[in-house]
């Protein structure tokens, strides 16, 4: 003859497992979403090092641009220095003298942008600088968290296989009639499929059982329904 309180007490104990599985796979599935925003973070600060490169080879180009037409207007300056020396006239040598004063002018604006252009690229090495120590920290962070939650996985797939096989072995003790309800109400509800009542209260639904049916829970005889969310119940203690 079935023991129907050993049965229910066989279907609360594989809904605990069902329950802790659930729980163990919802943290699997979250492994991918931590591993990417740890890889978006990194990736993150690692491109704001490479614009910072970028930014900066940019600037030495220019300043060798600028160096490349300083020298250009020094080669012009001293020719034109040199057009001095054969000048004949007072308006021929006022010519020269304002086209020197121009090259000075023009060199000196470049020059002064070049200084500046040092200054930035001084800066913006002490920037890359500080940042690829930083960088360097953040990876080695990023990498150890990751080989925790990889670990962390591992173990729980480990706890899964366990639970599995927990759950198949004290399956073997249900009826297949029990079981097969059983399984039928959880594929219905798609989450927990036998719960306590608790002072007439349905734990799954929060909502009340009619007394009857609340007190012939305590018989233990037969499975129930709750008639509201149609889960399994079970008398549970005050």
């Amino acid at each position: 003859m079935i023991n129907m309180k050993e049965q229910i007490i066989i279907l609360i104990n594989l809904q605990e497992i069902e329950t802790e599985t659930n729980m163990i796979k919802s943290a699997l599935a979250g492994v991918a979403d931590k591993i990417d925003a740890l890889d978006l973070e990194l990736n993150c600060f690692e491109r704001i090092v490479e614009e910072k490169n970028i930014f900066i080879d940019d600037l030495r180009k220019k300043y060798k641009t600028l160096e490349s037409d300083c020298q250009m207007k020094l080669t012009l300056l001293g020719k034109s220095q040199d057009k001095l020396t054969a000048v004949k006239t007072n308006k021929e040598y006022q010519t020269v003298l304002k086209e020197i004063d121009d090259i000075k002018v023009k060199n000196s604006d470049i020059e002064e942008e070049m200084l500046k252009i040092l200054d930035a690229i001084e800066t913006t090495e002490k920037e890359i600088s500080g940042l690829t120590k930083e960088s360097l920290l953040i990876r080695e962070r990023v990498n150890g968290e990751k080989e925790t939650i990889m670990r962390e996985a591992e173990q729980n797939r480990n706890d899964i296989a366990v639970l599995d096989e927990k759950w198949n072995n004290i399956s073997k003790k249900a009826t297949s009639e029990i079981l097969t309800k059983f399984n039928r109400v959880r594929d219905f509800i798609k989450g927990t499929t036998i719960v306590p009542t608790i002072d007439a209260i349905c734990q799954g639904c929060n909502m009340n059982i009619p007394p009857q049916m609340y007190n012939d829970l305590l018989k233990f005889d037969s499975i129930k329904y709750c008639p509201h969310c149609q889960r399994m119940i079970y008398w549970g203690k005050t």
